[in-house]
């Protein structure tokens, strides 16, 4: 597994590559901040104003088991360029090492520590969306439903990108295993809510969804199940699914032109939901 991190960074790296995984772009500055133990990677326009900006917390995929925040530079730096969002995208704790709940709780120390520490940012903490793609976006709808649980912070708006919403029954390779390594081989966790946020009490009072998937993604009837639960539950719903795309389309802008499409619809969305920019 830690060979598998490995040859994602390099690639990553690979300035020969940048044409396949994008760049963060022009119009923002690139930093990095830290949550305690967690990095933070932070998209900050560099036109516009400089503070009262809404805030965006960005959560990679990779099944829980690899990724890092500069898979999604591309994706973070154009929504920072053209919301106006301070973006921020952290490194949370992976499995093996670090199995269920670590990650959860990783971005909930996060999401927490935005709020105290919108300030420094130049940003306003009442402004804040959450989203993330694939595993990220099953930790997107896990905050939103912890925020609303715990009575704040306050969540805006969630972007869930092609999510996993419910990890029960899945075993054997491929995403079975992936699903037994982030739990730490014990199956009975997938049937907590902070796992398969699909399996919650209610989802009633939810910040309004973006929901993304795609016409050949293997996990589009988990994103439309969520849609339609989430609809039924009286949240506000959009649902953006492109028929030429699959998994993973939007950190893959060099492959997939539905990337474009689909970063529109995001800046859309957020745009409405938070407001706006900032002049």
């Amino acid at each position: 597994m830690v060979e598998l991190r490995e040859r994602r960074a390099a690639l990553l790296a690979n300035r020969h590559l940048t044409w396949v995984f994008g760049t963060d772009g022009p119009g923002v500055r690139v930093g990095e901040e830290w949550a305690g133990g967690i990095r933070l990677r932070v998209c900050t326009p560099r036109s516009g104003a400089t503070s009262q900006r809404p805030i965006v917390l960005v959560l990679h995929g990779g099944g829980w088991c690899w990724g890092s925040p500069e898979q999604s530079r591309w994706m973070a730096g154009r929504i920072a360029a053209r919301t106006g969002a301070v973006v921020v995208a952290p490194a949370y704790r992976l499995a093996p090492e670090h199995p269920h709940p670590a990650a959860v709780e990783d971005c909930w120390a996060v999401l927490r520590w935005l709020v105290v520490n919108a300030g420094h940012l130049g940003a306003d903490p009442g402004r804040i969306a959450v989203m993330g793609d694939s595993a990220g976006g099953t930790l997107a709808a896990v905050l939103a439903l912890r925020a609303r649980d715990e009575g704040g912070p306050r969540i805006r708006g969630q972007v869930l990108i092609y999510p996993l919403v419910d990890l029960v029954g899945l075993r054997g390779p491929g995403l079975g295993g992936i699903v037994e390594t982030y739990l730490g081989g014990d199956a009975s966790r997938a049937e907590a809510w902070s796992v398969s946020p699909l399996r919650a009490e209610s989802h009633v009072g939810l910040p309004p969804a973006l929901v993304l998937t795609a016409r050949f993604d293997p996990l589009r009837p988990h994103a439309e199940r969520y849609a339609e639960v989430l609809r039924t539950a009286g949240v506000e719903v959009a649902v953006h699914c492109p028929d030429l795309a699959t998994h993973a389309y939007l950190t893959l802008p060099g492959l997939s032109p539905a990337s474009r499409g689909g970063l529109a619809r995001v800046v859309s969305f957020l745009d409405g939901v938070l407001g706006g920019r900032v002049s």
